[in-house]
């Protein structure tokens, strides 16, 4: 199993703050397509300024956006040999199945389980399931296209 540090995420992910959404990686198995990731949810997020004042709740597109970033972690280690890591991102492109089970809150540890499940016209197909205290969060379909970073963006991102 592998595991990986804020710094490793940020190796591997382009998302930076406040959207990097991943603080850990716990469980990284390629061959099985499963990992395992922690979002410490804070007060001093920017989101819980708007969301909501006096009872602050991390949205529900956040979670999923957490979720997703966890399976690209997954998707990534899977590419074959020879594909660079670095020079590629996989884009969110559909979600199924989203159901909110409790309401996630600064304090929260959120452990996100992502598993492959097929690829499909292109796409990889993953399952999700946001937890705290072991209990369901969020749980999800999530899918993702796979495509290699621009030459204008690698360009951009060099000056």
């Amino acid at each position: 199993m592998t595991q990986f540090d804020i710094r490793d995420i940020m190796d591997q992910l382009p998302h930076r703050y406040p959207f990097l959404l991943i603080d850990r990686v716990i469980e990284l198995d390629a061959e099985a397509g499963r990992v395992v990731a922690l979002k410490n949810v804070t007060v001093n997020e920017p989101q819980f300024t708007g969301h909501f004042p006096g009872v602050p709740i991390m949205p529900g597109v956040l979670i999923i956006e957490a979720m997703a970033q966890t399976c690209a972690i997954a998707a990534l280690a899977r590419l074959p040999e020879g594909v660079d890591r670095k020079n590629s991102l996989f884009y969110f492109a559909g979600i199924d199945k989203a159901r909110f089970k409790r309401v996630v809150q600064p304090g929260d540890q959120l452990v996100i389980e992502g598993k492959f499940i097929r690829s499909k016209m292109g796409l990889g197909i993953f399952e999700a399931v946001a937890r705290v205290d072991g209990k369901v969060a969020c749980q999800a379909e999530l899918m993702c296209a796979y495509r290699p970073v621009p030459a204008t963006a690698k360009e951009s991102s060099a000056q």
